[in-house]
């Protein structure tokens, strides 16, 4: 099933394989709004966080270009600099652009993490399955210094049906826009099943709130695509 020009899947399988990493930045950029401006956003909020001998994580790193980006802002500070991803291809990528930065394929629930000052997730949390989610927004939070922030951008659902019908549609209406066809979009859908699952606003809320963040605050949304900065 072709959900880009250059991109195909099969039913409920999505993977980010070699192909889709290939392609990545352009497959993004044509599926997820403003994501540049996630980015720009995420390495703005890290001017807050960050100081000399920090330790900074993105989690589902994807090619680095976050990381690299925050990298080059901090230069002349000491951070050390973590990424994670899931896909073999992407870690491989993500180190042929920076090696001062330390890339690692793992999957999410086996992470353990440093006593830090900035944790990022964009996007990726959403695909971790949700019998682990809790418990990564738990070590999350025991691992920030006290300050320490935590950027997390995901895609959302509905509070309710009309809701949903309206963030689907506009949805589709914004890759349509952005040069993909209505079978790409209705493939890419069908690859997604089983493997990418949403929640809403107030469930997100709730991870971050039993995890113990108390001081969260939305930073960012288009449509079904929300990003928030929790403060431990």
């Amino acid at each position: 099933m072709k959900v880009d020009k250059k991109i195909s899947s099969k039913r409920s399988n999505w993977q980010f394989d070699k192909t889709v990493v290939n392609n990545f930045e352009n497959h993004v950029k044509q599926s997820v709004p403003f994501y540049q401006v996630s980015h720009d956003i995420s390495a703005k909020l890290s001017d807050f966080f960050l100081k000399n001998k920090s330790n900074c994580y993105d989690l589902g790193c994807s090619t680095g270009t976050l990381l690299n980006k925050i990298h080059r802002r901090h230069k002349l500070k000491k951070i050390n600099f973590y990424g994670f991803d899931d896909s073999k291809e992407m870690i491989n990528k993500a180190r042929n652009k920076n090696k001062h930065i330390r890339f690692s394929q793992k999957k999410l629930e086996n992470i353990k993490f440093k006593k830090s000052d900035l944790i990022i997730s964009l996007y990726t949390i959403q695909f971790l399955q949700p019998k682990f989610r809790q418990k990564l927004f738990n070590k999350i939070y025991a691992s920030l210094n006290w300050g320490g922030g935590f950027i997390l951008f995901e895609k959302i659902r509905g509070s309710d049906a009309r809701f949903q019908d309206i963030l689907n549609f506009l949805y589709f209406d914004f890759k349509q826009e952005n040069g993909l066809s209505p079978i790409n979009i209705l493939n890419k859908e069908l690859s997604l099943r089983s493997v990418l699952e949403p929640y809403t606003i107030n469930e997100n809320l709730n991870f971050l709130k039993r995890a113990g963040f108390k001081d969260i605050m939305p930073v960012a949304q288009y449509l079904c695509f929300k990003g928030f900065l929790a403060i431990k």
